[in-house]
């Protein structure tokens, strides 16, 4: 039992594209081939969430067609705006964040869907801000591809213009009395005015505040700026540390920036990306992991093997060890923080199918083995310090998601590290945050963040 019940860890759940972390995940057996385009895939994902008494549900978003799609879903289904809003229906207190970049959307378009949804949810949105790199997406809204830093001055600009249209309509400006007529203060409901470089809103906005003032403001941290924009701007934060060491000092240093900017590090939570395979034993987990990569890309797996270990893999027998006369000259990719991982595993004498079933290749750690083992893994790095949070995502999709609700949270929930009833009905209760609505609680701090 956690000797302090408010130190308890923050847990979102992910399912992109409505299948899980590995590639083949679509082809699992159970699994709707089709998920990406059934909505009830993600109703019962946000549903299952809820169940496990999670912070929120989060989607990201991909507006274009997958470069693989021969073999690969998307990495995004359905519109999330659309998702979102048949999900706060259908929960009725679990968190839900989406992704809107500011490279392809208008301020005022940012901060009226995410009001309607905050709205629609009775305060349970958060705003995923990213910008959008890939020229695949990019070209499908514009002639050619805006430069690296004109995208991130834009993004500050897009942020502040929507937190100001935000709080362009206060709190009490909304009166409906019906005694004596007034339906709203217009004195309180002002144009913001703004006029940036890039982007431009006259305002106000055309709906008052949900029950949590606005939605909770999410990035997907990375680089300078990312670490900069999280500090300065957000709420919370994805995280991707490839390794345990990594994902401490990541919040070591954000904590850091964090008390520069003259914030709380208490108020911020880092969502450390975490892969998850469950079965009876950490065999049992092996086996399954194998069978997925299997219905994925095995040779493109094992070739990227090859780069992590700097030798020649390629075509060896994927179920013997990896040569001895090949080990004796393996070293770590120093390019990639999980290529110590993987040199490990094929120091161990794993063989070529076991190594890569450890998820060494993968975006995001994993953890397999039995619920008891992977609670372990989670108990010890939420206590080792990473930021409070993880980003919990099934190996297959759906199911393995379910799995993860029925068998690790009630262990987790037993040893006091995760909540076992909600004690708010908003996303900002759910993350400890004060009630807030408009950019006023930055204005006082220097809020331009630099590449």
């Amino acid at each position: 039992m956690s000797k302090d019940k408010n130190k308890q860890m923050h847990i979102i759940a992910q399912l992109s594209s409505g299948q899980g972390l590995e590639q083949g995940g679509w082809r699992w057996p159970g699994e709707d081939k089709a998920a990406f385009i059934n909505e009830d895939v993600f109703i019962k994902g946000a549903q299952l969430a809820e169940k496990g008494k999670f912070d929120g549900f989060f989607l990201v978003d991909v507006p274009a067609i997958s470069p693989d799609i021969a073999k690969t879903p998307h990495g995004s289904s359905l519109d999330p705006i659309v998702l979102m809003a048949l999900m706060a229906k259908a929960t009725e207190q679990v968190g839900l964040i989406s992704t809107m970049s500011t490279s392809i959307n208008e301020p005022y378009s940012i901060a009226r869907t995410m009001r309607s949804l905050d709205l629609v949810s009775k305060g349970r949105m958060g705003w995923n801000v990213v910008t959008t790199g890939a020229p695949n997406a990019l070209l499908n809204y514009f002639a050619g591809t805006p430069e690296h830093s004109p995208k991130h001055a834009r993004s500050t600009e897009v942020w502040e213009a929507v937190l100001r249209l935000w709080g362009s309509w206060p709190e009490g400006a909304l009166k409906l009395d019906v005694e004596s007529g007034q339906f709203a203060d217009d004195k309180l409901i002002k144009p913001i005015n703004f006029q940036g470089e890039y982007v431009s809103s006259r305002g106000p906005i055309n709906l008052p505040p949900s029950p949590q003032g606005m939605p909770v403001v999410f990035t997907a941290g990375g680089g300078q700026y990312g670490y900069n924009f999280a500090a300065t701007k957000a709420d919370a934060m994805y995280g991707n540390p490839p390794t345990l060491k990594y994902a401490v000092a990541s919040w070591q240093q954000l904590s850091v920036s964090i008390k520069q900017a003259g914030r709380n590090p208490d108020d911020f939570t880092i969502f450390n990306g975490i892969g998850v395979s469950i079965a009876s034993s950490e065999k049992e987990a092996l086996e399954r992991r194998a069978a997925l990569d299997e219905l994925g890309d095995p040779a493109a797996r094992q070739q990227y093997l090859s780069h992590m270990l700097n030798i020649p893999i390629t075509g060896l027998d994927i179920d013997a060890p990896i040569p001895e006369r090949l080990l004796k000259l393996a070293r770590p990719n120093r390019s990639d923080l999980r290529s110590q991982y993987a040199y490990d595993l094929a120091m161990k004498g794993f063989t070529i199918r076991q190594v890569l079933a450890h998820g060494p290749i993968n975006y995001h750690p994993v953890f397999l083995g039995t619920p008891e083992s992977i609670a372990d893994k989670l108990q010890q790095w939420f206590e080792a310090g990473v930021g409070k949070g993880f980003n919990i995502i099934g190996d297959s999709g759906l199911s393995s998601l379910a799995d993860f609700v029925d068998q690790v949270v009630p262990i987790l929930q037993k040893r006091g590290l995760l909540r076992t009833e909600y004690t708010g009905s908003t996303l900002r209760e759910h993350l400890g945050l004060a009630y807030r609505n408009g950019f006023a609680a930055f204005e006082k701090k220097d809020q331009v963040a630099t590449d």
